[in-house]
């Protein structure tokens, strides 16, 4: 199995520790020295110019269905010339009352190319599949809909 790591890194900088005064902009870093700016939600009192954590998570789930398909089309036989998901992450209240990214509906356009075209049942299976193999998916209890075009 693979370890998988990040250093979040974050501090006041002299600002006044009140809830609505406190700076919530912090970097995400990584082991491959990648550094991702990020911040609460504007929603939040987060800087709307850093990437939120309920964004990367919703990024993550459609990033990883996507990554999931494309493994599974090639192995089909199938030529994916492009993918795009403008996928959304609904916040609200779960079962036991706490805030929470409940449901994230993706949105995946995808151009094919080459002699093996997949039918809407092959699409439909690829899609199931790739959301039953998604690490994130199997990671998280959010519901996730895939609202193919």
């Amino acid at each position: 199995m693979s370890e998988h790591k990040a250093t979040i890194v974050w501090a006041r900088n002299g600002a006044d520790f009140g809830y609505k005064t406190y700076p919530r902009d912090h970097a995400w870093r990584f082991d491959n020295g990648i550094e991702i700016p990020g911040s609460a939600a504007p929603a939040y009192l987060g800087n709307p110019d850093r990437v939120d954590p309920e964004g990367a998570f919703v990024a993550a789930l459609a990033s990883c269905h996507m990554l999931t398909f494309l493994a599974l089309a090639s192995n089909r036989g199938f030529v994916v010339d492009s993918y795009e998901d403008g996928a959304v992450g609904h916040l609200g209240k779960n079962a036991n009352g706490k805030m929470a990214v409940i449901r994230v509906d993706l949105h995946p356009q995808i151009t094919f190319s080459g002699a093996k075209l997949p039918a809407q049942t092959d699409l439909d299976w690829l899609h199931d599949k790739a959301h039953k193999e998604c690490f994130i998916a199997n990671s998280v209890n959010t519901e996730v809909h895939v609202i193919a075009a």
